[in-house]
């Protein structure tokens, strides 16, 4: 199934397919938890979020691409730019909408996004996990990532600048996370949480193996993965990828498996004063990888956009000066590595997670 075309007179963005023997299948959940108030809007409302669960399709054909970004969510991330990227189209993902499902149980995993990114942004690599048989469902944190568009219309962007305090920040993503992973429950058993009553994908049912559930994020999705597991020991392993940690769980530590990925332009352990304490404080199989040549956003879908834009776009992406097929490569195989031994029990045959696979030299050994 390809990509629609590019409106015309607009230069199409592209991204890679996912490299696993799955199609994948897709389904937007509008989810209301009513147990929280919606403190940043100025209203009473109830917190909302918006996620998309990606699993392993039966069958395709006939079903609509997802698009990277709805209409109204790609206006407003176009604005942010002010110009200089509204000669292109956004890219489309590979997720079919509402596909039927696979039979079989799969393990989950849930995604949480940088500070002013989307749960989008790193179809990259969800896309390619679901290929090879996991279910993953990517979040988006109102009033903290980028864009947020609901199905009335809304849209919600972030603050420029940045005015929230950190750690109360990570708080509300892990709870976020956590009333996610109810509502996973809820649909695993058959009923429908989306609070439209939208229609759910067949086959859907029964396929979600809760009992073997991860988490990883980039940058403060990063810091929110490890904050959901202190407090929820449904989250069996996690991954930061190039994220500052907050709260009580750098003191406190884990004693479930978590992986480190940091970027080039650190030396030593660590994103920054905050991994120290906490990789002293871990207590299950832990690992520190470094990406080589990478800025901040190589481990997004931006490493891959950043060299269709224009130069002065490009420069401000920070994804260094890897190339991007290598490091989407690295990093889709690194992630699916781990969550591979850790939810599945297969071995690390590669080498990647000691920074040892020929394959990917790009991935370096920091601790272990």
């Amino acid at each position: 199934m390809s990509a629609p075309a590019a409106a015309a007179g607009l230069l199409p963005i592209l991204l890679a397919g996912p490299t696993g023997p799955a199609p994948v299948g897709a389904v937007e959940l509008h989810l209301v938890d009513r147990s929280r108030t919606e403190s940043a809007s100025g209203t009473s409302r109830p917190r909302e979020l918006m996620v998309t669960v990606h699993y392993p399709a039966a069958d395709v054909r006939g079903h609509a691409l997802l698009p990277w970004l709805p209409p109204g969510a790609e206006r407003a991330l176009k604005a942010r730019f002010q110009g200089a990227v509204d000669a292109y189209a956004m890219p489309w993902t590979h997720s079919a909408q509402g596909a039927p499902a696979r039979p079989g149980r799969r393990p989950v995993l849930l995604y949480s996004p940088g500070y002013t990114s989307d749960r989008t942004f790193n179809s990259l690599v969800v896309e390619d996990l679901v290929s090879w048989g996991y279910v993953v469902v990517t979040v988006d944190h109102p009033y903290d990532s980028g864009e947020v568009e609901f199905p009335d219309g809304r849209v919600v962007t972030r603050p420029d600048p940045d005015p929230v305090d950190r750690p109360a920040a990570v708080a509300v993503r892990a709870a976020d996370l956590r009333f996610v992973l109810d509502q996973l429950a809820v649909l695993h058993r058959g009923d429908n949480p989306d609070a439209g009553r939208r229609p759910l994908p067949r086959g859907l049912r029964g396929t979600l193996d809760l009992g073997r559930t991860g988490a990883f994020g980039h940058s403060r999705g990063g810091a929110a993965t490890a904050a959901v597991m202190d407090l929820d020991e449904r989250v069996r392993a996690g991954i930061d990828l190039d994220g500052a940690l907050y709260g009580p769980v750098v003191e406190r530590g884990l004693d479930r498996p978590f992986l480190l990925m940091d970027t080039a332009v650190h030396d030593g352990l660590g994103q920054d004063t905050t991994w120290p304490p906490f990789w002293d404080n871990l207590r299950g199989w832990r690992r520190c990888l470094r990406l080589a040549d990478a800025d901040h956003n190589a481990y997004t879908d931006i490493v891959a956009i950043a060299p269709q834009v224009p130069e002065p776009v490009r420069q401000g992406l920070q994804a260094g000066t890897i190339p991007a097929d290598r490091a989407v490569a690295a990093v889709r195989a690194t992630v699916r590595a781990f969550f591979d031994l850790q939810l599945r029990g297969r071995p690390d045959t590669g080498g990647l997670l000691w920074g040892a696979s020929p394959r990917h030299p790009e991935i370096g050994y920091i601790a272990g």
